[in-house]
């Protein structure tokens, strides 16, 4: 039996030998076969790295960000060059089918040239004075070091959403993967130490939430951490990041509602939604998790929205190339997602397509329609994370509006109709930081992906993302 390859952080621009007895296994959530290990870190290596990248940040901020921004190119075509290697990489230890592990690789090489664009391009402000001879400068200046605690479904993107706005705007970073995904970021701390980023910018630790990532949050040298996860973990970064007053930028997750009106294009509003429920296994903080149709087009669509999730392949990635879906992460999210779809047929909900676990390896959940869903049921109102789509009928666009906004979460939502005063109306009635009309749930680069209540504070992507990692000086110049 072959021993599973060892993996290393990198701290201080090496890879560190580790000295520790704990390791963690990451699973092929396809196979459940044990791909590498690597270890169970602890808060003494989150801190050396956070050191590592406070002593390296003066002379990071210092560099002209056009300097910078050739970094970040740098790293942009390593990633290139080692596409086909990474994207396989995500395909094992994620369960992503190849299409969108190869999607999310050439999307981060382009985000992060996007981002390095900004280096001639983010200003400050001259304010005019109530006083005589009297300037008002206002300066944007790097907020020092910079955590990032991943996520698991898309861990390689989400390394270039927290890296690449943080080194162009001056600061260094100190990214965790997730303990079930990591294998893609070592491959990218590879990238970085073979161009030859400057030591300490950027550190990779490796380990659990509640150690490593308590001091990614708590330490009094980090100046802002930005977390993608759930409302839990959130909650637990804030409580560490509060007694540094340690700003804090969140994504924490969605109940995104979809609204169908009669008189949407049928075939596009079928196709948008089964795309967005069904990417990457439904393990999608944006991605459609609750449906409301109106009266006049529900019999159709419930009808074609069934035969479509009834056409959608699922099966090992590593294997096929053609199918829609893979495996769900782990053990434990097959088991909440099956708890999940049990709570709402004893709740009433009727399960007409799915709902039934396969036989054999692997993490699979097969596409799922529940029908015969009330606003009151859990299945509305806690986010699922996994191939369920629940359907609920309405009569108005105002009853609409209500159950969709009835939510604890506020991060996206999509609307169907071809009429434009609807969509306005929609647009204006929805309580979420983002809305889609007439087209599946998933954000440009050049936006702002953020959300309202509980889906987080912050935000990223655009210049509204890079903002987040500036902060202003303001200067009184009397002459």
């Amino acid at each position: 039996m072959t021993t599973p390859v060892q993996h290393a952080m990198y701290i201080d621009g090496q890879f560190t030998d580790w000295q520790g007895e704990n390791w963690i296994d990451v699973i092929n959530p396809a196979t459940e076969a044990v791909l590498s290990r690597i270890p169970d870190g602890s808060a003494r290596q989150a801190s050396e790295a956070i050191e590592a990248a406070h002593r390296a940040q003066p002379a990071w901020e210092a560099l002209p960000a056009i300097e910078r921004a050739g970094w970040l190119k740098k790293i942009a075509a390593g990633i290139r060059a080692r596409a086909g290697e990474i994207s396989a990489l995500i395909v094992a230890e994620g369960g992503k089918t190849q299409q969108l592990a190869e999607v999310e690789v050439s999307f981060t090489a382009d985000y992060i040239d996007y981002m390095a664009e900004w280096a001639r391009r983010y200003e400050g402000e001259i304010l005019q004075s109530d006083r005589p001879g009297e300037n008002i400068l206002v300066f944007k200046r790097a907020l020092g070091v910079t955590t990032g605690i991943l996520p698991w479904n898309f861990p390689f993107f989400l390394i270039a959403r927290k890296l690449a706005p943080a080194l162009i705007t001056g600061n260094t970073i100190v990214i965790k993967p997730s303990e079930f995904t990591p294998n893609n970021a070592i491959a990218f701390a590879q990238i970085v130490h073979d161009i030859g980023l400057p030591k300490g910018v950027f550190n990779l630790v490796l380990g659990r939430g509640e150690t490593v990532g308590q001091e990614l949050a708590g330490n009094p040298k980090v100046a802002m951490v930005s977390m993608t996860g759930s409302v839990t973990a959130g909650e637990k970064i804030m409580a560490a990041a509060a007694k540094n007053i340690t700003k804090v930028c969140l994504e924490l997750g969605g109940k995104a509602p979809a609204i169908v009106m009669d008189d949407a294009d049928l075939e596009l509003a079928v196709k948008a939604i089964v795309d967005s429920r069904v990417i990457n296994t439904g393990q999608v903080c944006n991605c459609a998790e609750r449906v409301y149709v109106q009266k006049g087009i529900y019999d159709r669509f419930v009808s074609r929205i069934g035969e479509a999730l009834s056409a959608v392949e699922y099966g090992d990635p590593g294997k096929r190339n053609d199918i829609a879906m893979g495996p769900l992460i782990n053990a434990a999210a097959l088991e909440r997602v099956q708890q999940k779809v049990a709570r709402a047929v004893e709740e009433g909900a009727k399960v007409i397509l799915g709902g039934k676990v396969g036989e054999g390896k692997g993490y699979f959940y097969p596409p799922t329609l529940l029908l015969d869903v009330q606003q009151e049921m859990s299945i509305v109102h806690e986010e699922t994370f996994g191939p369920v789509l629940p359907v609920i009928a309405f009569d108005t666009l105002e009853e609409a509006l209500a159950m969709a906004n009835d939510s604890d979460y506020g991060l996206t939502s999509a609307v169907y109709t071809q009429n434009l005063n609807t969509a306005m109306k929609a647009i204006k009635g929805l309580k979420f930081g983002e809305t889609y009309i007439n087209r599946e749930n998933f954000e440009a680069m050049q936006g702002f992906h953020a959300g309202w209540r509980k889906s987080g504070i912050g935000g990223a992507d655009g210049r509204h993302g890079l903002e987040e990692y500036l902060q202003t000086q303001v200067v009184y110049l009397q002459s």
